[in-house]
């Protein structure tokens, strides 16, 4: 497996947890075969990801209503930044008095730098808590420590017991060193654009080197994808930067529900989702429909493989996708000419 949730799972052996996996989509042969899972088993720990929580909730799940889990204790979600609604939506339709934990750490510490707290409040739209053995700093370009609601880098300023100490073909360490350490020396730079919270939690705004910077200001993917998203046409999203002119133009991708057509009413009214609440920058000059979106096999999306397509550029490691050719959905697309 390519994803360290396998390995991570195995650990629970060692504590003599019953572990129980699903194969197959997790909509069929509708959306409730997870959750006739959970109580057919008596799950207590729920894992699962922040997608398909939120196609649930666009699905009008509520097995709260349907489904005995009176055993489930905690729901813990990965893969990409769980939204503040799909917090109100596990709460309303799944189960009231669950530990929800949106968890993010990475596959290359097999480990989570942030992640859930079952002594602490939830708050909606944030992880809970740093890791254990986690020396988690949020830190500016200039490798200065900020303070919370401010964002930037997710940084770990000491070792952990976790961190991988070389890679395999790098026998000098500068593929190592190049991945993690040059941008902050001595200092752990793991790439997530982040800030911290006033009750010691982290808000996690995407991949750092995803980030969108229009007009010079830094905007993470995740705040446009939690607007955009909340739209009932739209399934999923994609967004990426393009340079054109010296500046960068926001570009959105939407995969639209069955039967919907991108209409000029459609863009209009994702883009007044979008500007209500958040900034005018954050507002995509272009919205274009695709009829899917390139992801990894392990279920996240590729913005920076989307951007080298926009801008021309060699696509490297394409044997990580699940669906690389979903790429052929962004080439040369006539709209992102001018």
């Amino acid at each position: 497996c390519g994803w360290m949730m396998w390995n991570w799972l195995v650990s629970g052996l060692a504590t003599e947890a019953t572990l129980l996996l699903y194969d197959g989509s997790p909509f069929y042969p509708d959306g409730n075969v997870l959750f006739d899972f959970a109580a057919e088993e008596k799950m207590t720990i729920f894992g699962t990801s922040a997608k398909f929580i939120d196609a649930a909730a666009k699905a009008g799940i509520r097995p709260r209503d349907t489904h005995d889990l009176s055993t489930l204790k905690t729901i813990l979600s990965t893969g990409s930044p769980l939204m503040p609604e799909s917090f109100d939506y596990v709460y309303d339709a799944i189960k009231a008095d669950v530990c929800l934990s949106s968890i993010a750490g990475g596959t290359d510490i097999v480990s989570c730098f942030v992640g859930g707290h079952p002594g602490q409040p939830v708050w909606r739209g944030e992880i809970q808590a740093k890791g254990l053995g986690m020396k988690v700093e949020v830190r500016d370009d200039q490798g200065n420590v900020l303070g919370p609601g401010e964002k930037g880098e997710l940084t770990c300023s000491k070792s952990f017991p976790s961190m991988p100490i070389r890679f395999w073909n790098d026998p000098t360490g500068d593929k190592y060193h190049a991945a993690y350490f040059d941008k902050f020396p001595g200092l752990w730079c793991h790439g997530d654009y982040v800030a911290e919270t006033d009750h010691g939690g982290l808000v996690i705004y995407g991949r750092s080197d995803a980030v969108l910077n229009p007009g010079g200001v830094r905007i993470g993917t995740a705040e446009i994808y939690r607007e955009a998203e909340q739209v009932d046409e739209v399934i999923e999203s994609l967004v990426v930067g393009q340079q054109r002119a010296g500046d960068v133009r926001v570009v959105l991708f939407v995969r639209l529900r069955e039967g919907i057509a991108l209409t000029d009413d459609l863009r209009d009214k994702i883009r007044k989702r979008i500007r209500s609440n958040t900034t005018p920058r954050h507002v995509p000059e272009i919205i274009l429909d695709v009829p899917d979106i390139p992801r990894t096999k392990s279920g996240k999306i590729v913005e920076l493989a989307v951007q080298r397509v926009l801008h021309g550029e060699a696509i490297k490691n394409l044997n990580a996708l699940a669906n690389p050719e979903a790429l052929d959905y962004f080439r040369d697309r006539p709209e992102l000419t001018s």
